[in-house]
């Protein structure tokens, strides 16, 4: 099971405008090398190849807030290597795709604890069952 992290800047950039979390377009980064809490946008991580990789958008599946505390869920992501194979990742970071200003604010991180790559035609679903993240 992939173990969540936080980046600092998320919530300065939260209490700051830069999310719209009911209408931005939240997508995955796939890395080899650990992201770290002082990362804040997507420039400061060294992604993989995306070629042969299909989409990485997410699709939110619910979002709000409950007794002070806000929860955003994402519906879960299939990735599928089509074309040949992708190259070896280990984490999976959510951006954010939408803003300009900073351009790709970084949300959170996934570590899956040891490094997957996928053969052609090989899918992988980054399941989201429980909250993506929560603001309390």
């Amino acid at each position: 099971m992939a173990t969540y992290n936080k980046f600092n800047q998320t919530v300065e950039d939260m209490a700051n405008g830069v999310y719209n979390c009911a209408t931005d377009q939240f997508t995955v980064a796939l890395t080899v090398a650990s992201p770290v809490a002082a990362n804040s946008v997507l420039a400061d991580l060294t992604e993989i190849s995306y070629t042969n990789l299909s989409s990485r958008n997410l699709t939110t599946s619910s979002s709000g807030q409950t007794s002070g505390t806000f929860t955003q869920l994402f519906s879960d992501l299939v990735l599928t290597a089509s074309g040949g194979a992708v190259s070896a990742f280990r984490y999976v970071t959510i951006y954010n795709n939408t803003p300009t200003s900073p351009a790709d604010p970084l949300l959170c991180y996934y570590d899956f604890g040891s490094s997957l790559a996928l053969a052609d035609g090989e899918q992988l679903t980054i399941d989201f069952t429980t909250s993506t993240f929560t603001l309390a």
